[in-house]
């Protein structure tokens, strides 16, 4: 089954007093392009989850943003008790500014410099389950959103192989009449010059002619690659590299085709089998 490289994903998940928040978004590319944007807490995870999301996604632009909210207001800030009493000495050696008032002193000393510090800034180990853990909620639902896109890509697939297959049968039908019309038109040649010919040469020239503009293998491998582009769409291994290579092979056939049609019937109906493969190469950019 294909997949799609547009996605989006969204989790929410709320342990130990906080909400942790993951939102993705994915776009094609041709290689994993990954934007994270984390709080300054979580800097540490940046390269882990980045792998996470490479083995998850394997290609496209993505966005990854993780939030975390803080249910209660937490001080994660401690007094340094030392460096408070030493300004507290220090202010006290000028009683006047203060009148003696032990609060007044307190109160500047708090609002110096260093009189408080952060707690701690390692990342709590639950704080970093929770951020896994929310991450691969929204790599399952994002994972989702391409395999359904991937179904409808799926579905306009089949749909213009099926036309390509038919324009082809139109392309089998109208090529006995296009060789009847080569002949027609090297005989009225002839005949417009009054000369007479050799019917024996004129065979010959005729089957190099046809032999030359013929397109039975043409036709043939076309045949082939459109049905290898169907079991290769419906196998396990499926993907928009081995698509788009037998995509190549398909176009090749038909330019080849077109080339050698010299017919306008028959032109008309390369132009509508270029027009479909046209449609199937713009979707397939999208194909993880």
């Amino acid at each position: 089954m294909i997949q799609s490289m547009t996605g989006y994903g969204k989790s929410k998940l709320e342990v130990a007093g906080k909400t942790f928040v993951a939102e993705l978004k994915s776009l094609n590319s041709k290689h994993l392009d990954a934007n994270v944007r984390l709080p300054s807490e979580l800097r540490e995870l940046e390269l882990p989850l980045r792998n996470r999301l490479s083995k998850a996604l394997g290609r496209g632009k993505v966005d990854l943003s993780l939030q975390v909210e803080k249910h209660e207001a937490e001080s994660s800030a401690k007094i340094n008790i030392k460096v408070v009493e030493s300004y507290l000495s220090q202010l006290q050696q000028f009683p006047s500014s203060t009148n003696g008032d032990d609060n007044r002193l307190l109160q500047i000393a708090m609002s110096m410099p260093n009189a408080l510090s952060s707690e701690k800034n390692e990342l709590e180990k639950e704080d970093s389950e929770a951020v896994y853990k929310v991450l691969e909620m929204a790599l399952e639902q994002i994972n989702q959103f391409r395999t359904d896109e991937g179904e409808v890509l799926k579905k306009d697939f089949e749909l213009r192989i099926d036309n390509l297959t038919e324009l082809l049968l139109k392309v089998k039908d109208i090529d006995p009449e296009r060789i009847a019309h080569v002949k027609s038109r090297l005989r009225k040649g002839i005949e417009d010059l009054k000369e007479k010919v050799d019917e024996n040469r004129f065979e010959q020239e005729l089957i190099y002619y046809i032999e030359k503009y013929d397109i039975t293998e043409e036709k043939t491998r076309l045949d082939n690659h459109l049905d290898y582009f169907n079991k290769a769409l419906n196998s396990s291994d499926s993907n928009g590299r081995k698509l788009n290579f037998i995509c190549q092979e398909i176009g090749r056939e038909i330019n080849t085709i077109g080339s050698k049609s010299n017919f306008a019937p028959m032109q008309k109906a390369v132009v509508q089998m270029k027009d479909e493969l046209e449609k199937i190469k713009e979707q397939l950019l999208n194909v993880l």
